[in-house]
């Protein structure tokens, strides 16, 4: 019997009890050797719990489960990373409850130069949209061979994945269940795309539903996986603060995006930004520059100054300053527009109205204006 089915049957004997599960693991080299010792678990790892000397005694339907799974597993040509594997994601292997086992099916290499994480509220609006598809546009400019990773859902991670389809970028999803379903189903054509682009991500075998519980299992994989989670909108509560909290458990880097006062789904964001849980980016090069990550300098500097393109070139004059200050500094109200173009306000209000209508910006809640792309 080989290493890998006795990985898969341990998950099921330890019932995800990952820190002595993994501590057992890392003492005795592989889930073989633990299954040598299931009958003496308690003098190989000193204050094992009970539950778990007794739980190791008996591995009969753990290992039957497990030939199943293999047999699923090779029928539907899906991968399996154990701990020990060089394909495993070292950057979860590093974290002290890492998963003993991972499914994956897809084609990208998990242990990247560069992850990033893109995480936020289900009910993302469309300032969060924006953002993420200008975020993941300007990270293909900066770090095109980067992966992007987020957990398929609802919202800021689907809007993730399919800005990274859309702009070339290989992208992981990390869901809450087996690999024989998928939730929400809603969302399988995307995910088959990513299997060719990116690929799916999970611990738990097939027949495993999406329940509530592993979602926040899943979180784990998320923050772990990743150099830095970037949170774009989240309430006071949420999925995407608990991938904050537990990056920020594993030392990894925080970035959140701000939003206006007031906003239901940026409260979580500006919380982090002002308990120093996150630091503020407005733009990918925040991000870059702060993971000291290399790219070409002078030459996003010339594309931000325009030399090397002229975004809206049929704009009046006055529009054209409008556009240029929110390119530098967007959401920004009526009165700050005014104040930092040098034009008076009436003629603010008109020139807002006509990029409105020429779909170069958009009003958002809080009276601010929000540049387009």
């Amino acid at each position: 019997m080989n290493e890998t089915i006795y990985a898969i049957a341990l998950t099921r004997v330890s019932n995800f009890n990952f820190t002595q599960a993994l501590a057992l693991y890392r003492t005795l080299g592989s889930a073989a050797n633990i299954y040598e010792h299931r009958n003496d678990i308690g003098d190989v790892l000193e204050n094992c719990s009970p539950r778990i000397i007794e739980a190791m005694k008996n591995w009969d339907e753990p290992l039957r489960r497990a030939e199943a799974e293999m047999a699923f597993i090779e029928k539907h040509n899906i991968k399996v990373l154990t701990l020990n594997d060089e394909n495993y994601p070292q950057r979860l292997a590093e974290c002290a409850d890492a998963p003993i086992v991972l499914y994956y099916k897809g084609t990208a290499d998990l242990n990247k130069e560069r992850i990033i994480s893109i995480v936020g509220t289900r009910h993302c609006t469309q300032y969060g949209c924006d953002n993420i598809q200008r975020l993941v546009r300007e990270l293909k400019e900066l770090c095109p061979g980067m992966i992007i990773v987020s957990g398929l859902a609802y919202g800021a991670d689907i809007t993730a994945h399919r800005a990274a389809l859309a702009n070339g970028i290989e992208t992981i999803g990390v869901v809450a269940h087996g690999l024989d379903t998928l939730y929400p189903a809603r969302h399988r054509d995307t995910a088959h795309q990513m299997e060719r682009q990116g690929g799916l991500l999970t611990e738990f075998m097939s027949g495993t539903n999406a329940d509530k519980v592993n979602f926040v299992r899943r979180n784990r994989i998320v923050a772990g996986m990743s150099d830095a989670t970037i949170v774009i909108e989240s309430d006071l509560h949420g999925g995407s603060l608990i991938t904050a909290s537990i990056a920020r458990s594993y030392c990894r880097d925080v970035f959140a995006l701000p939003g206006a006062v007031g906003w239901q789904y940026s409260q979580g964001c500006n919380r982090l930004i002002r308990d120093n849980a996150a630091a503020l980016f407005t733009r990918a090069e925040d991000i870059v520059n702060a993971m000291g990550w290399d790219y070409d300098r002078k030459r996003i500097a010339a594309r931000n100054e325009g030399i090397e393109r002229h975004l809206f070139p049929d704009l009046t004059a006055n529009q054209q300053k409008i556009v240029e200050l929110l390119t530098h500094t967007n959401d920004l109200q009526l009165n700050i527009i005014s104040v930092k173009a040098n034009l008076p306000i009436h003629v603010v209000t008109a020139e807002l109205f006509e990029l409105e209508m020429l779909g170069v910006l958009r009003p958002m809640p809080g009276g601010v204006f929000h540049l387009i792309g």
